[in-house]
């Protein structure tokens, strides 16, 4: 343990020998954190990943650079199926540690494996789809999207949690108890789970009880002999002997009766029945048509809705898969810290002008704005460069690109817009040449490129 004031090695002390600070609060603070942090980890051995959740933010709480804790917390949340949530913990534990950090194996296990990247994307696709259902009314729909996502995630508890929880709807307990029985073997501590599953067991009918074991019987001594009877029953008397009589009498005369109905009737019977049997038949036939040819209607009908509705939503998700997988390539090169802004910054221009505009989150444009800025300085300068040695050079396509670029990371940089001007000019495109001109004269007024750009303009229009 190392002092928080000097980075000292800690003795037994009540202080430090560096500095003499006092760390007695500061070690009970510490010990306490490893203690959640070791609790965490026994409960995460035996799959309570609830609990071992808990426990890690508890040592975070305490200790925010224990990079074993959010190290862990991570995979707790990789297990639960919470990928994001997993490589937030991680992309953290990295910018606390860049080396020699276990947080950068798991980030490159999954940045490198696209097809598992964009299975993960569209998990949290379907799942929020499902919620929005849920909200809609529409459950239905909501189960159809949440069994494809426990299709393609599995361990994704909050997904089984939300379909076990539809079925309870409507009673379908079974099917409910099955899905709550998978979360539950994923973290056995649930709180969530198992208030559902006792819900479940509630409601669930109980079992018929089985049958009783046969009485005991009564033994007893007549003369020399044991007799074992039934509790219950009795000695036949005489009065019973002649009901049975009776009654096997009377069954004989009915058995008699119908023995001797008259063949007419039969073969009438027989008749009707044949008869009835080719109609039936005829009839059955002409159903069985139609609910077949119903059945197929209805069944291509739900096939062309389900191919529009995935073409739409895969369209949706390319756009956005692009998007999230560029941004991420941006943070991931500028945190590697290799210094090569402009690679950065070609991949922020490449994300989607209309998905950051309308469909992007806060929290994606915010990340959005901060690496755009980080890097703003650097790209404004080299762009500027690069662009006006291509404006000397007489390539006025680079010269463009890069001016443009050097003004829109640097907008009070008046050089670069009267540059692109001049290069639009050399160009031969006159209008545009007006239009950045006018934009000099505007936005740097009495200055020398302004005046320059005011005779240009002239020139152009001939007055």
């Amino acid at each position: 343990m190392y002092c928080f004031n000097c980075g000292c090695l800690l003795s037994e002390k009540d202080f430090c020998t560096g500095c003499g600070a006092d760390v007695v609060l500061y070690k009970k603070i510490m010990y306490a954190a490893n203690r959640f942090y070791n609790d965490a980890l026994d409960k995460a051995k035996v799959r309570d990943l609830s609990g071992a959740v808990l426990s890690l933010r508890q040592c975070l709480k305490l200790n925010k650079y224990h990079i074993d804790a959010r190290n862990l917390l991570g995979l707790v949340y990789f297990e639960r199926g919470e990928v994001v949530a997993a490589l937030s913990e991680w992309v953290m534990s990295k910018n606390v540690r860049g080396e020699k950090n276990i947080a950068n194996d798991y980030i490159d296990m999954i940045q490198n494996n696209p097809g598992r990247l964009d299975s993960f994307n569209h998990t949290i696709k379907k799942y929020n789809m499902a919620l929005n259902y849920c909200q809609q009314g529409s459950l239905d729909l909501a189960v159809i999207q949440l069994k494809k996502v426990v299709s393609m995630n599995p361990r994704l508890v909050q997904a089984r949690q939300l379909l076990a929880l539809l079925y309870l709807n409507t009673q379908e307990w079974d099917k409910a108890k099955k899905e709550l029985d998978k979360a539950l073997s994923i973290d056995t501590n649930n709180t969530i789970t198992l208030r559902y599953l006792k819900e479940v067991e509630e409601m669930t009918p109980a079992d018929e009880e089985r049958v009783r074991k046969k009485k005991e019987a009564v033994v007893y001594q007549s003369g020399n002999e044991t007799v074992i009877q039934p509790v219950g029953k009795k000695d036949r008397t005489a009065f019973q002997t002649v009901v049975n009589m009776l009654i096997g009498v009377a069954i004989g005369v009915a058995s008699a009766w119908f023995l001797i109905l008259p063949s007419k009737i039969q073969k009438a019977q027989t008749e009707v029945n044949e008869k009835y049997k080719v109609v039936s038949e005829q009839l059955d036939a002409r159903t069985v048509q139609i609910d077949e040819l119903t059945a197929q209607i209805k069944e291509l009908t739900q096939e062309k809705d389900s191919l529009t509705s995935s073409l739409t939503e895969a369209q949706a998700n390319k756009v956005q898969l692009m998007a999230n997988t560029q941004l991420i390539e941006a943070v991931l090169m500028n945190m590697n810290g290799t210094g090569d802004e402009m690679a950065v910054a070609e991949l922020l221009e490449q994300i989607d002008a209309e998905y950051l505009q309308n469909d992007a989150t806060d929290s994606y444009k915010a990340l959005y704005e901060a690496l755009r800025n980080d890097v703003s300085k650097v790209v404004a300068r080299k762009s500027y460069n690069i662009g006006y040695d291509a404006y000397r050079s007489e390539d006025y396509d680079t010269a463009i690109k890069n001016l443009e670029r050097a003004y829109a990371y640097d907008p009070t940089n008046g050089e670069a817009l009267y540059n692109l001007g001049n290069s639009y000019n050399k160009k031969g495109n006159l209008d545009k040449a007006v239009e950045i001109y006018e934009q000099v004269v505007e936005l740097f007024p009495n200055t020398a490129k302004a005046r320059k750009s005011q005779s240009y303009i002239k020139e152009i229009k001939g007055e």
